[in-house]
Order: structure tokens, then C-alpha cells, then sequence
């Protein structure tokens, strides 16, 4: 009996490591292909995977205070125009805030 429960917990370890594994390699995905992978994991999972401690190291990024912020372009909200962050560089301030409005 001991020596299938040792067998079970050495299963179970392993399989939890290789979803850890898993979930680390998503964490470090561009956002789509993290999003498909999430899908696909169970609710449950939430309990027992430390995914705020992954996240906040897979996305920490390279900037630091003073750092000039990278290039990027977004689509303006009647989708008519790409605007790009280079293309007010020098020219005036810009503000981006993230959050919800309602």
C-alpha cells in the first residue's frame, strides 16, 4: 500500500511540475497565444498554480525609470487611422491611461 502511494505522489508531482512548466512557457507567449493556452486550462487550476507570482515575472520587461518609452501603433477608436507613439516624439506630451471608464 506504501509503495503505491509513493508511486501515485511521485505521478502527481511530476504532472504538476510539467503544468507548471506549461503555464510558465504560456506566460512568456505574446498575449493571443497565452489567451488560447488559458482557455483550454480548468478553473480548479487557479488553486493550486501561483499565477500571479508567474506573471509578474514573465511580464516584468526590460524598462526602467527614465527610460524612453518603446515604439508601439494603435488603431484610434472610429478605426480609421494607425496612430504611433514615434510620431509624437519630440513634438508633445503624451498620455496613456490604462483602466475602465464605467
Amino acid at each position: 500500500m506504501k509503495r503505491i502511494f509513493l508511486r501515485v505522489a511521485v505521478v502527481l508531482v511530476i504532472v504538476y511540475v510539467a503544468f507548471l512548466s506549461a503555464v510558465a512557457w504560456a506566460m512568456h507567449q505574446p498575449p493571443e497565444a497565452f489567451g488560447r493556452f488559458m482557455k483550454h486550462v480548468p478553473g480548479p487550476a487557479y488553486l493550486i498554480v501561483p499565477f500571479e507570482t508567474f506573471w509578474n515575472r514573465a511580464r516584468v520587461g526590460a524598462l526602467h525609470t527614465g527610460d524612453a518609452a518603446p515604439d508601439f501603433s494603435l488603431t484610434n477608436a472610429d478605426h480609421s487611422a494607425t496612430v504611433r507613439l514615434a510620431d509624437f516624439r519630440g513634438k508633445q506630451p503624451v498620455v496613456l491611461v490604462f483602466g475602465s471608464y464605467t
